[in-house]
């Protein structure tokens, strides 16, 4: 089995200290002092290493999984443009469809490799950076004048439909949505309602499952489950570093500023990411359901039984 992973997760390139402090490699780019969830879920289902970015995978190795993540990328192919190049949904979908033909040619026919690609899970993040990195912003971004928050969630749910549809396309059938997780301990997260976000998701898995044939996706609460966790951290309401505002949003880590030292009783890393304890903690309950609200229909220990 592989994994394939489109994670549309963090706000902007980052490669510096302290951020990486305690991966096994040091700085990689993720934004937490060590592993993230997709790191966490990959060795949960067996990989015995983080899945290789499209950036630096080829050959064999895209039969190992490929993780599709950009920094700053969302639903809205406008959204976090003020951070950089990042790559949206849509061209991380482009990316996947070139993956996807070189499977085909090393299987030697489509049938293979659809085999192959039923095998595989996909993990999808509808995240807050289509929030925190456009509808928030508006001095960079029009959305929040065009549309009040239950027409945004709604004009991004269906847009989000599509591409999903894309991906099935593509050849995926067991996907994994990551609901939109609270905005951090800096941010206003009265901003965003993660109930609402819950139920619009379960309904889209619920369409999906319906009108894809062997389509098997599910849903991860993680508004619920990091609401949960909170109270198992000694601090839970500021972050572990040092932060300051970047491109009037994102509340990252200052440069080569030391962190605090008890990092394993720290929910939130930075302004909006979590530690790598918060992340084991959501990845744990992602992986074998806790309670009833933690996933819908199934956990990905479920789904990887299929």
């Amino acid at each position: 089995m592989a994994i394939t992973i489109s994670f549309q997760l963090q706000p902007g390139p980052i490669n510096y200290l302290p951020y990486g402090i305690d991966f096994p490699t040091g700085r990689a780019g993720r934004f937490s002092n060590g592993r993230n969830m997709v790191d966490i879920l990959a060795d949960l289902l067996g990989f015995d290493n983080p899945i290789p970015s499209f950036a630096t995978t080829s050959g064999l190795d895209i039969l190992k999984g490929v993780n599709y993540a950009s920094g700053s990328s969302g639903i809205r192919d406008e959204t976090g443009q003020h951070l950089g190049a990042g790559i949206n949904m849509n061209n991380q979908l482009l990316n996947h469809q070139y993956i996807e033909s070189g499977i085909v040619n090393m299987s030697g026919d489509k049938e293979s490799a659809v085999k192959y690609l039923c095998k595989c899970i996909y993990t999808v993040g509808i995240t807050c950076c289509n929030y925190i990195s456009n509808y928030l912003l508006p001095q960079l971004y029009p959305t929040s004048r065009l549309y009040t928050p239950d027409q945004y969630a709604r004009v991004l749910t269906q847009q989000y439909s599509q591409q999903l549809k894309t991906l099935y396309n593509y050849g995926a059938r067991k996907v994994v949505l990551f609901g939109l997780a609270p905005l951090g301990c800096t941010l206003p997260n009265m901003a965003i309602d993660g109930t609402n976000n819950g139920s619009s998701l379960k309904t889209l898995v619920d369409d999906l499952n319906n009108d894809l044939q062997d389509a098997e996706f599910i849903f991860i609460n993680i508004y619920d489950i990091m609401s949960s966790i909170s109270t198992g951290f000694r601090v839970s309401d500021m972050p572990c570093c040092e932060v300051i505002a970047r491109n009037n949003a994102n509340l990252v880590c200052i440069p080569f500023r030391i962190p605090c030292e008890n990092r394993a009783e720290y929910l939130w890393w930075d302004g909006t990411h979590p530690t790598e304890a918060g992340n084991l903690m959501v990845a744990r309950r992602s992986y074998s359901s806790q309670f009833p609200s933690d996933t819908y229909t199934i956990d990905m220990h479920g789904q990887a039984q299929l």
